[in-house]
């Protein structure tokens, strides 16, 4: 192990973000590149070593997380990047983007602040890039087999950068003008900053990896005839639809989901627009969600200048510990101050929206909301609690309902649905439809981005199966795999 009284010497330290004044006047990531390096030994001599590190447990990728703890400590950073590579093909996204279930599940955390196992990773991942230690890993030899991915986002991504390295030819389909899914348009880039996508994709080109933009199977490409074209097809679309807020108002102006508003954003940043059509600025501001999306939303109003920001939640307020329904090694649901509300605005808890009120030329002035209160796990309105509040802008961020319907894919493919709405698929992540497998939100339903890459690489197992009859290729999870819970 690192250190044997690591753990014991020293506390758990995270490097500090920029201080909010500065922050919010510009798009770049809340921490200054390599502000974690000072701290990042002493951390990761607190990793145990245990003899069942159940930190594997909550990662669904598996990440070696002892081995390259000690490497970290010991600074040998190459062959830290080389165990962490091999269970991960983005760790610098999984380090700036994932909400980190291996650190619930660290042994360390049962009694004292788990080990800072994603700061580690973001780490180990930046000063791999610095050195030179990412390379393209072109295969030695070609399969002659053609794989077509519909989809660029890190599931995509992950199938298709495995596929490659196993010698397959494969193109990566994406309907938008850039790679990268909801990783390019979705994630602020204060939360990543996008030259983290850039140089993945550079290196997935020099393996052999080909990219298609601006092209949406279902409309643009028949998906029958993509079949024909290709020897095996995985579907990595996400579960794309939002989820919406079918209440009076709903019409009016200024009412937007959070995938409408936020992409808007990161196109100012790409150059491609010089004012966001939908913008936050001087206007009052409400986010109806309380998760990672809703809190993109806040970070994002924030920078464009809103004059208030609320966010709203429907479920209690959780709390800032472990309640005895969510032991360890599960995932707990707790109170989370992200950088986007250390910025700012308000957050209610336990309340509904029930209309919008607007101005006499359509656009919405007043949210109207009422506390509730769950009974049987339903909630119901706590009657002389209404009241409204106001809202010039207001994004829809209350998630996922599946993968999108209105392109044609589902129904060209001819493709099986599960019981969610979801693609069905069997252990090997295949569809319905001989060599069409599918992997991501798109058949898992809405997720995290740790459990994207691992079925993009589960689902590259499979599809390595069916053209060449076996496979080397690793498979982290099955389909019917879930996170630890009680």
């Amino acid at each position: 192990m690192a250190d044997p009284k690591g753990f014991l010497n020293h506390d758990r330290e995270v490097a500090t973000a920029r201080p909010v004044g500065e922050r919010v006047q510009d798009w770049n990531e809340v921490y200054r590149p390599g502000a974690l390096l000072p701290i990042i030994s002493e951390q990761a001599s607190r990793c145990m070593d245990c003899g069942i590190p159940f930190c594997h447990n909550g990662c669904p990728l598996g990440n070696l997380i002892p081995e390259w703890n000690d490497y970290a400590w010991r600074d040998d950073w190459s062959a830290a990047s080389e165990r962490l590579h091999a269970t991960n093909n983005f760790p610098e996204f999984t380090g700036r983007l994932c909400p980190a279930p291996c650190e619930a599940a660290c042994v360390l955390g049962i009694n004292q602040q788990p080990v800072t196992i994603k700061n580690v990773e973001v780490t180990i991942i930046d000063k791999a890039w610095d050195s030179g230690d990412v390379t393209p890993q072109p295969p030695e030899r070609l399969s002659g087999k053609t794989v077509a991915v519909i989809g660029s986002g890190p599931a995509g991504l992950a199938a298709a950068q495995q596929l490659t390295r196993a010698g397959h030819t494969v193109a990566v389909y994406e309907r938008a003008d850039r790679i990268g899914g909801l990783l390019r348009y979705g994630i602020p880039e204060f939360k990543m900053e996008k030259r983290h996508i850039n140089r993945r994709i550079e290196q997935m080109r020099a393996e052999g990896t080909k990219f298609r933009t601006e092209t949406e199977i279902g409309r643009d490409i028949d998906a029958k005839k993509l079949r024909k074209r290709y020897d095996a097809v995985v579907i990595a679309a996400g579960a794309t639809t939002s989820r919406d807020l079918p209440v009076p108002g709903r019409e009016l102006n200024g009412i937007h989901f959070a995938m409408e508003y936020l992409p808007l954003a990161n196109k100012v940043q790409e150059g491609d627009l010089t004012v966001a059509p939908i913008t936050a600025a001087g206007k009052h501001v409400v986010v109806i969600g309380g998760g990672d999306t809703g809190a993109d939303c806040v970070g994002t109003a924030h920078r464009q200048g809103a004059a208030s920001v609320t966010q709203l939640e429907i479920m209690p307020r959780p709390g800032e510990e472990r309640s005895a329904g969510q032991p360890w090694p599960t995932f707990p649901m707790l109170y989370k101050v992200t950088s986007a509300h250390e910025e700012g605005g308000e957050r209610l808890y336990s309340v509904s929206t029930t209309h919008f009120e607007g101005d006499e030329d359509g656009n919405v002035q007043w949210l109207h909301l009422t506390e509730v209160e769950f009974t049987d796990g339903k909630p119901a309105q706590k009657p002389g609690t209404e009241r409204k509040i106001p809202a010039q802008l207001v994004t829809l961020a209350m998630g996922f309902t599946g993968t999108d319907r209105e392109n044609g894919l589902v129904e060209q493919f001819g493709l099986e649905l599960d019981a969610r709405g979801n693609i069905a698929r069997d252990a090997e992540f295949a569809t319905n439809v001989p060599g069409v497998f599918v992997a991501g939100d798109a058949g898992r339903g809405q997720s995290l981005i740790v459990w994207a890459i691992a079925e993009g690489r589960s689902a590259a197992r499979g599809v390595d199966r069916f053209l060449t009859g076996a496979s080397a290729l690793p498979a982290p999870i099955k389909p019917t795999d879930r996170a630890l819970a009680v």
